[in-house]
């Protein structure tokens, strides 16, 4: 392991494991730092519930938006995971007025920011965790439904002060390796993940000294 050279707070790390779990080593070394976050929003959702149902997905911008418009470019995760966090409160709210047995779920999460070798195009690669007794599919690819997706583009168009319609095809979902049930006593449904997840903890792409943050993750 040695220090990242463009940033002198995180260390590079080469291993192909991390915690006994399997990453993804052939995108080149990942980020120490953020290999012990994602690994512990993970652990700590499958420590809270048995069955976590865990989704990854992509955030782009419209080539139309000055994202430098924003004061605070970080922000807008922050807005996008409070809107996302508040809608499925709202969920679970009227979830337990029709049946007081109804599961709750924490929103735990990761995100890594990354801005594109060619075209120089900043998005996000984020990852979910919930409660699979509440929550088990992303749903519909429909802005119109009362899924989890929808609720995706309407956090992210919350979070760009746009409309659902301005948000339109700007949530890429890679459909064959998208949901995954991670359960807690099944090591291979965690190896799975994280092999796929540490994607987002990969050096490469990640911009440093542009004032923005490279990877987030929820802390609790």
């Amino acid at each position: 392991m040695k220090r990242h050279p463009n940033n002198s707070n995180l260390t590079l790390y080469y291993d192909r494991t991390f915690q006994d779990l399997p990453i993804m080593v052939e995108k080149g070394p990942c980020v120490l730092e953020y290999l012990q976050r994602l690994f512990l929003a993970m652990y700590l959702a499958c420590n809270q519930y048995s069955r976590v149902f865990a989704f990854r997905f992509d955030l782009q911008f419209p080539y139309s938006l000055n994202i430098h418009d924003f004061s605070v470019e970080n922000g807008i995760m922050s807005r996008f995971f409070e809107s996302f966090n508040a809608k499925i409160k709202h969920n679970r709210l009227m979830a337990f007025r029709e049946n007081p047995n109804a599961h709750d779920t924490m929103v735990r999460y990761a995100w890594a920011r990354e801005v594109g070798v060619v075209a120089g195009h900043t998005h996000y690669h984020c990852v979910i965790f919930l409660n699979y007794e509440a929550f088990r599919t992303l749903g519909k690819f429909d802005s119109s439904q009362n899924t989890i997706f929808a609720r995706l583009m309407e956090a992210w168009a919350s979070a760009l002060c746009l409309s659902v319609d301005d948000v339109k095809g700007l949530i890429e979902i890679h459909q064959d390796s998208a949901c995954y049930l991670l359960q807690r006593d099944n090591i291979k449904s965690l190896e799975d993940f994280f092999y796929v997840a540490s994607y987002l903890c990969k050096a490469e792409t990640k911009v440093y000294g542009d004032g923005h943050h490279g990877f987030g993750a929820s802390r609790n």
